[in-house]
């Protein structure tokens, strides 16, 4: 049976960013430009009184953050960080807010990314400043599915290669759609693949890994970004295995709960 990764950075992990130099790579992504996703949030968990990341998210509301499902089974605390750009250094346009409350989908079944439904709405203590290195989300029509081959972006602090460690800088790398009815078949992943989920990559070179969960799939549409995809899985046999595409929750497929859970 085909083993799948949860993208979620391993909570064990320790004080786990690089240098801080700029030399790191999401696998075969490169640095983005400081808070040129300024949507994107870094979730991090609390170990002694020390924070450390372990997934992303996208602010979807003031006080309302998405991420996946499974980013938030631990029972710790969380908080989010907004307009981050480099997790080492503290460049005075980040803010921290305390997440108050978690809603899962009720049908995730706890680590079970095979059976769907890894999403999660984070409701936050108060209320993020919006400004232009912090700004909400544009989430796509309910039930839009884009063509094979659509150009998006995935964002993240991931790992930059399988195994590695994660990086200071916020990473991004091109992962194009590969439709459903391809990515469905047994060359790539089979039934594991479900329609209320989205591949995007699977060349070989660019993909997400451990530390991207929850973090968006970008994809600019009509000349706006929307986040079609809250990072999900990859193959246990390599974040950027040849044929097994990043796999991410479809966020199209559930626009109706999110919005009775904001």
């Amino acid at each position: 049976m085909l083993r799948l990764i949860l993208l979620a950075a391993l909570v064990l992990c320790g004080q786990c960013y690089e240098d801080g130099q700029g030399n790191e790579r999401v696998v075969g992504g490169s640095n983005s430009a400081q808070n040129a996703w300024p949507w994107q949030i870094s979730l991090q968990y609390q170990s002694g009184s020390s924070w450390y990341h372990t997934c992303g998210g996208s602010l979807i509301r003031a006080n309302r953050v998405l991420t996946a499902a499974h980013c938030v089974d631990s029972v710790v605390s969380y908080r989010v960080v907004l307009g981050e750009h480099n997790l080492n250094v503290n460049e005075g346009r980040e803010q921290y807010i305390s997440v108050s409350r978690i809603v899962k989908h009720a049908s995730w079944n706890t680590n079970n990314v095979a059976a769907g439904y890894d999403i999660a709405v984070l409701h936050l203590a108060s209320s993020a400043s919006l400004n232009s290195y912090v700004k909400l989300a544009t989430l796509p029509n309910n039930g839009a599915i884009l063509s094979n081959n659509y150009a998006c972006t995935i964002t993240g602090w991931g790992r930059t290669v399988t195994g590695g460690s994660l990086p200071s800088v916020l990473q991004q790398a091109p992962l194009p759609v590969v439709a459903q009815s391809t990515c469905s078949t047994n060359s790539y992943w089979g039934s594991t693949v479900k329609s209320t989920m989205v591949c995007a990559g699977g060349n070989g070179a660019q993909a997400g890994c451990q530390g991207d969960s929850g973090g968006p799939l970008n994809c600019a549409v009509n000349g706006v970004y929307q986040v079609h995809g809250v990072t999900s899985f990859v193959s246990s046999s390599g974040c950027n295995a040849y044929l097994k595409p990043t796999v991410f929750t479809r966020v199209s497929a559930y626009i109706s709960w999110i919005n009775s859970n904001i």
